[in-house]
Formats: structure tokens, sequence, C-alpha cells
């Protein structure tokens, strides 16, 4: 029986390791965080202390890691697998990373003679646990069959796709329509709860049509219990969904909807929910409607909306006072994995809607574009993210409405406060 060495014991490589120590496979282990290892050596693995010590005891290494710069550090670093190399060695990474990246780990190990396959896995922690995933693989033909077997004891079924990276395009094609279709959940149950339905209820008619999909029956249940134990986390999908935007640029390919599914995810980022579920990004459109969706445990009584405290915003318009509160706007894009840049420009605020912002400026910005407001000291508000949703000028200037993000409802209700005192100044 092959030698199979584990490198990344988190969220899902844990219970695959797991799964083949049971299976009778001798599996040596390794993880940056050593503590995650215990567990794994007290049901039988070997623990070592670098990549390198694995890749030299192993014939087969499989690495499950988070992200590109993981993945390139544990093979680079000193004491890598690149030092424990061997000809008779193959590497089989599981990790979702962009495509660029497995055909260069391919190229650099077929230099060495080792062969290697990228097979991201589809499923849950759940399905890891279980030995049900499903492998997508790319690389040779001729290797994946010869380990193939070894694949169906980790999950239950393993395609291959096509030469190196082919298993990365379509990890991040599927997970592109995981956010989608959990960002169409949440909206669904959005809708239904501020109508007054019983979530609980609309849930059941998801699940009995034409709406039905895997996020649903995955965390439907997770979100009316207010459960957002890390499953699979919203910064882990973020992360895929960057990737994916990356690629379609590069494929010069419109994609609309992967476009508002990162908006989302980035807000709920933004709320400090990157270590919870990515069922957790509910919580976005939770602050947008003031209230949870959450099971009922009792009849769902619709009540009436009260005013919005800012009744001077009316006032303003009928008096046609102009706001003339200065902002700092701090803009950032995204370039790379783990890498932004960004600039501050000088705006001005010029009105308050239900929904949003409108800022004025005469630096130009684009739409769809994230910008974090900083409002003057004296008002004790914290940064504001909001998006640019639409864009008028007068030759001079630009006029930008922005839609708030993630805004919690005591920021929101301050923010009135502070608006209506202005008003009230400048009457």
């Amino acid at each position: 029986m092959k030698r199979i060495g584990f490198i990344g014991l988190g969220t899902m490589g844990k219970p695959m390791a797991a799964n083949l120590i049971q299976k009778g496979f001798m599996v040596t282990v390794y993880n940056r965080t050593a503590e995650k290892a215990d567990e794994l050596v007290r049901l039988g693995a070997e623990a070592a202390l670098t990549p390198a010590e694995v890749a030299r005891s192993s014939d087969v290494l499989i690495t499950m890691l988070s992200n590109d710069a993981a993945l390139l550090e544990t093979f680079y670093s000193e004491q890598g697998i690149l030092s424990g190399i061997h000809p008779a060695l193959t590497v089989i990474d599981s990790s979702t990373v962009s495509p660029q990246t497995s055909q260069k780990l391919a190229e650099e190990l077929a230099a060495h003679f080792v062969d290697f396959l990228d097979a991201p896995v589809s499923g849950t922690v759940t399905a890891a646990e279980a030995g049900t995933l499903t492998f997508m693989v790319g690389g040779s033909k001729e290797v994946f069959d010869e380990h193939q077997h070894l694949f169906l004891e980790l999950g239950s079924k393993a395609l291959y796709l096509g030469p190196s990276g082919s298993g990365s395009y379509a990890k991040l094609a599927n997970n592109t329509m995981v956010g989608i279709n959990l960002v169409g959940l949440a909206e669904g149950l959005t809708i239904a709860t501020k109508a007054g339905i019983n979530p609980a209820q609309f849930l059941e008619i998801v699940r009995s049509g034409g709406a039905n999909s895997k996020q649903v029956e995955l965390k439907g249940d997770k979100i009316l219990d207010r459960d957002f134990s890390n499953q699979f986390s919203l910064k882990l999908m973020l992360k895929d969904l960057l990737l994916a935007q990356e690629l379609t640029s590069k494929l010069q390919l419109p994609t609309p909807l992967l476009q508002t599914a990162t908006g989302l995810f980035q807000m709920g980022l933004s709320k400090g929910l990157g270590d919870e579920d990515l069922s957790s990004v509910i919580q976005c459109y939770e602050d947008w409607m003031g209230q949870q969706v959450v099971r009922p445990s009792e009849p769902v009584i619709v009540k009436e909306k009260p005013a919005s405290p800012l009744s001077g915003r009316e006032r303003r318009r009928n008096t046609r006072v102009k706001l003339d509160i200065s902002l700092k706007l701090s803009i950032y894009q995204w370039e790379q994995e783990g890498s932004f840049s960004g600039q501050n420009i000088d705006g001005t605020l010029f009105d308050l809607s239900e929904s949003g912002l409108q800022i004025t400026s005469a630096a130009p910005l684009a739409p769809d574009m994230f910008i974090v407001i900083h409002f003057p000291q004296e008002a004790e508000l914290p940064p504001i993210t909001a998006r640019v949703i639409r864009i008028e000028t007068d030759g001079r200037n630009f006029r930008y409405g922005c839609m708030l993000s993630g805004l919690p409802p005591y920021v929101r209700i301050k923010l009135e406060q502070y608006v209506a005192d202005h008003i009230e100044y400048a009457l």
C-alpha cells in the first residue's frame, strides 16, 4: 500500500486525512499550526516537522491549503515540498487556487520527474467526514487512472477534466455558482421575511419547487436557526469569487451575477463575518431591513413600519437648504490575492435617502465601485462602506448615488440624527 503524505489540516483537510488513516493507509501529516495534527497522531498518523520531510517519506502527497500564497509558500519555502521531492512521488493538490498556480506547479514538478494533479473538491466538511466528496481533476490522464482508487477512498466520484489547470478552472466555475445560489437564497428569505411571511414556511415552499438548490438544503436551516458555525467560511468564499473574477477578466467574459455576489461577500467581510460560515452573508440583508431572518417561535405579526426620524429631509427639500458636509472618501482596488491599492479623495454630502447617500466630488469614480466614507470627527460615526450605483455630472463635478453596505441600525440612526442637526442649523 502506498505511503500517503497530507499537508493542510484545516476544515476539509483534517477529516480527509482521518479517512485515509481509518482505511489503513500509512499517513504522514504536516500543518503549520502543529497542534492540529495531534488528533490524527492519536489515530495513527506520523507527524512531520517540515513539508520537505512529508515529501521524502511519501509515495503520494496531498495538499489542501487555503489559497495560492499558502500553497506556493509550502512548495518554495526553505524546507518546503520542493526540498524533499523524489522521482517516484505524485503530488495531488486539492486546494482551490488559480489555474495559473496549478499549471506553474505542474511544470515545476515535471522538471523534477514528479507527477502533479490539480484535484479540488466539491462538498462540505460533512462530505469530507463521510468520504463522499467529488474530485475534479486536471493533469495527465495516465496519472489520474493510476490514482483513481485513492480518490474513491476519499470521495464518491472523481472526474478527469483535461490537462493541468482543468480542475482549478472547474472549481472556480463551480464556486461561482455556489456564491450566487447562496445570495439568491438570502435575498429570497429576506423578501419573504420583510413581507411578513414565516421564513420556515417559505423555506418549505422553496424546497418543493424549482427554486430548490443544494445551498437551500445545506444552509436554509442554518440561517433560520442562527447557526453560522463554519462549514465553509465567508472569507474563503470571497477568495474564490475574487479568483473567478480574475479568471473571467482574462477571458474577457462579462459576469454580472458573479460581480454582484462578490460585492455581497465583500460587505460581509467588512462586517467582521470572515471566519463565520458563508451563510452569515444574510446578516447584510438583515441590517438593511432592520430585522433578523429567524425561525419564529410564534405566529409572525406584521407591524406598521415606524416613521423615519429624518423628517428634516423633506423639510430641506421644501426649503431648498443645501447640505454642505465635507467628507473623505477612501477608494480601494483589488490587485491580486491578498493585495489592495487605494487612495483618498475629497467629497461633500449632498443628500441622504432611505437606501443611501448622494455625494458630490470632483474626482471621477466608476459604477459598482466600493468606497469607504469618512465623516468629520464631530459626527462620531465609524467609516461607512457604500457602492456607487448612479453617476451624474454637470461637466465639472460629479454627483454619485451610493448604496450603503451592511449598515447597522444604530449607525443609521446616528447618521440620520447628524444630518438632521445640520438641517436644523441651516434653517
